[in-house]
């Protein structure tokens, strides 16, 4: 009885699905493909669907996830920039894809805490004074983990996958119940586009290492 509620829920929210989504959904998933590529044209296609899902996510209550998309228009910039620069000789990027040292490692997990805590308290302070639809706990983590993603996918760190792949499994069943069905869909695409991503870039930064 479960599963076919499930199934007739997400029937019902396919149907209700806005051009919106379904645009900001086949960007978002276009970005990830061009991101697992090294290509980087991962950002101007990313930039498509942050300026969506900025609209979508404060309509849906989402303020964390509204947080993470607004970060991740800035750091699509920024990215891009980043990922443009080529050395004068060999003509090559500048920043090559590689594995994080521990001391990195250590402030991935410094930066997503912090930005778990603020995110949390955020949240539940909007929950009781303003947005009661509101999931603390869930869009926090899903945020804070975006928000370490962004940061080393600009930075061309294989780990950036794992939290992307954590970012996508919080995702999936947030937005399912925020009642973006599509949205909850593009997450599972991007979760198995994840773990292609880490396997690939984990491939070229050991190649790269040898």
């Amino acid at each position: 009885m479960i599963l076919l509620s499930i199934i007739d829920q997400f029937k019902t929210g396919l149907l209700q699905t806005g051009w919106l989504e379904y645009i900001a959904v086949f960007a978002g998933i276009g970005s990830v493909w061009f991101s697992r590529k090294e290509n980087i044209l991962v950002y101007p296609v990313g930039l498509i669907n942050t300026c969506i899902y900025i609209y979508l996510s404060v309509r849906g209550h989402l303020y964390g996830e509204a947080s993470v998309n607004l970060y991740y228009t800035i750091m699509s910039i920024y990215g891009w920039i980043i990922w443009s620069k080529k050395d004068n000789t060999e003509h090559r990027p500048i920043i090559q894809i590689q594995f994080s040292t521990r001391k990195e490692w250590l402030w991935q997990l410094l930066f997503f805490s912090g930005f778990y805590i603020v995110i949390y308290s955020s949240l539940s302070w909007l929950k009781e004074s303003f947005a009661p639809e509101a999931i603390p706990w869930a869009d926090a983590f899903a945020s804070a983990t975006a928000y370490t993603g962004m940061w080393l996918m600009a930075r061309k760190k294989v780990e950036s996958w794992i939290w992307w792949i954590a970012t996508n499994i919080a995702s999936i069943p947030l937005y399912f119940i925020k009642g973006y069905v599509f949205t909850s869909v593009q997450f599972l695409v991007l979760l198995i586009l994840a773990i292609a991503g880490l396997l690939s870039w984990r491939k070229k930064a050991m190649h790269a290492g040898s």
